[in-house]
């Protein structure tokens, strides 16, 4: 996914899932390319956020513009730009 073309979804509820998200992007006409909600690796279960792609940097500025503090299943989404995730010195 292309950085600018990318935006976080923040404070999910451990239950949504990308096809409940798509519904909530398609009902605001906001065309979104892909939908990845971060899991646990071992567990399968939600870690409360994820990415969504977009065709142009423009459709992720309006994404954020119109889904940031919107509330889906009772919690108040966090949707900003995504940031470049930092190295890992991971040394199990």
């Amino acid at each position: 996914m292309e950085d600018e073309k990318k935006v976080y979804l923040g404070n999910l509820e451990f239950g949504l899932t990308e096809e409940d998200l798509q519904k909530s992007f398609d009902e605001k006409h906001i065309a979104v390319k892909e939908i990845k909600i971060i899991t646990d690796k071992f567990s399968g279960r939600s870690k409360g956020f994820g990415f969504a792609e977009f065709d142009t940097p423009e459709l992720a500025q309006q994404a954020i513009d119109v889904l940031n503090d919107s509330e889906i299943n009772g919690r108040k989404l966090r949707v900003s730009k995504a940031k470049k995730m930092a190295p890992r010195n991971d040394f199990r």
